[in-house]
């Protein structure tokens, strides 16, 4: 009974299933299904007729989903995935890739890949981009893919993008990070720099938490000292100027940077420490199997093999 009952499901009761699995509330499931919260639980209502067991229950002011919701909301995600995969083959089939693909991205890897990716992605007119700004803590990435088609994030050196076992991860490169200093700093001219060499220099630096200032606490942990940070801020182009203005030193993406420092600073690479950050990608696994996702994943990692170098992977 229970194997006919799941037969009976359809995609928009696997979807709101789905969303209040992600999302923990039917207000924000029916925000994500443009449905109102009273036709969600409705549906509710209809699918554990359909099954014939409790899945949702009673939390606080809420609900939640119990144990067998869950395992139906996991098995959701495999049932829309297949289908995505499905629809996006005959897609492929039949006529060019062609949608809207909404994309975030964090400041400093939009300025290193979107350049490359709209130059790219003029072969595909049938393919519309809408972008975000979100600039976010490490840990922030991964819930972001609810509201997004692709994110791209970013991983201190200690490990890559981790998607959680729920998302396709599609690695892209990693970035050296350099201690950017003033042209009439002492490294200035030198080949590599160790931590002992700049840990008692003004700081500046990204907020905690986020990749590049965990690559900083690292670098203090060599040094065994810690770091003088005088000012934090997520905006790279502020740090490069206060850096070549003399106000202190900071650890920068060597990609990214390089371009604008000549005459204005030196990026001087890291000894004694593996000093970097990778980029990935994230996306539900339903979505990456889109037509119009799967070729903007494929040309942002076009774009992102270009700007890297095969020696700092």
């Amino acid at each position: 009974m229970v194997e006919s009952s799941w037969r009976g499901l359809d995609r928009t009761h696997l979807t709101v299933l789905r969303e209040l699995a992600e999302r923990g509330s039917v207000s924000a499931a029916a925000q994500a299904t443009g449905k109102s919260p009273s036709a969600v639980s409705q549906q509710l209502k209809l699918i554990q007729r359909q099954v014939g067991v409790e899945l949702v229950e009673r939390f606080g002011r809420g609900i939640r989903l119990t144990d067998a919701g869950q395992a139906l909301a996991d098995g959701a995600v495999s049932v829309l995935t297949a289908w995505a995969e499905a629809e996006a083959d005959w897609q492929a089939y039949r006529t060019e890739a062609r949608g809207v693909v909404r994309i975030a991205f964090f400041y400093s890897a939009s300025e290193l890949l979107v350049p490359g990716l709209l130059d790219r992605l003029r072969a595909f007119p049938g393919i519309e981009l809408v972008f975000g700004d979100e600039d976010v803590g490490q840990s922030e990435f991964a819930p972001l893919t609810r509201d997004y088609d692709i994110v791209v994030a970013h991983r201190s050196d200690e490990r890559r993008i981790a998607g959680g076992g729920r998302l396709k991860v599609v690695q892209l490169l990693r970035e050296p990070l350099d201690v950017a200093v003033p042209l009439d700093h002492p490294a200035a001219g030198s080949a590599s720099v160790a931590p002992a060499d700049v840990i008692n220099d003004d700081w500046i630096a990204p907020p905690e938490g986020y990749p590049i200032d965990r690559v900083l606490t690292a670098v203090a942990a060599q040094a065994g000292s810690p770091v003088r940070v005088v000012l934090r801020t997520t905006h790279l182009p502020l740090m490069e100027r206060l850096v070549a203005a003399g106000h202190g030193v900071a650890l920068l993406p060597r990609y990214t940077t390089r371009d604008r420092s000549a005459g204005r600073f030196a990026l001087v690479p890291l000894r004694e420490l593996r000093a970097g950050r990778y980029l990935g990608a994230l996306a539900r696994p339903d979505r990456a199997a889109r037509h119009a996702v799967r070729v903007v994943l494929d040309e942002l990692a076009a774009v992102a093999a270009a700007v890297a170098d095969p020696a700092e992977e």
